[in-house]
């Protein structure tokens, strides 16, 4: 499971660390692909196939609309020895990633945001989060 979120660098070559921790889970290879909130996820393979193969088990319209949006924008990568990956140039213009990103462990993947995109995001959850915990009783 991946938990946790971390601020990182992103360097002129679009290269950014992922945390050890994440690393080791991933293993050596994993897919980076589009996300789902103007961001970037990161998917072990085995993670990634299992979403492929639900993805071929919708109806045919649905199912295109997620393989253009993940299976068409996704790339292996492998870490180099620094423990960096590196993010293609057109996922990076997608999500408006540069400079500082914030690295987010959720759950069976990772996101990599923007980090003005995630503050404002999370912002909003916050809000969410008020009205939400309205409706329980503790």
């Amino acid at each position: 499971m991946f938990s946790g979120t971390t601020v990182h660098s992103v360097d002129a070559k679009g290269r950014i660390v992922l945390p050890q921790k994440f690393r080791e889970e991933l293993g050596e290879e994993f897919y980076v692909t589009n996300g789902f909130s103007e961001n970037i996820q990161i998917m072990s393979v085995d993670e990634f196939n299992r979403l492929r193969e639900q993805i071929r088990e919708l109806p045919a319209n649905k199912a295109m609309a997620l393989q253009y949006l993940l299976l068409s924008a996704a790339t292996l990568v492998s870490p180099n020895g620094q423990g960096r990956i590196q993010i293609p140039q057109k996922l990076r213009e997608d999500s408006a990633i540069q400079g500082e990103a914030v690295v987010v462990g959720m759950d069976s993947r990772i996101e990599v945001w923007n980090k003005d995109k995630f503050d404002a995001f999370m912002a909003k959850q916050r809000q969410e989060l008020e009205d939400a915990l309205q409706l329980i009783k503790f």
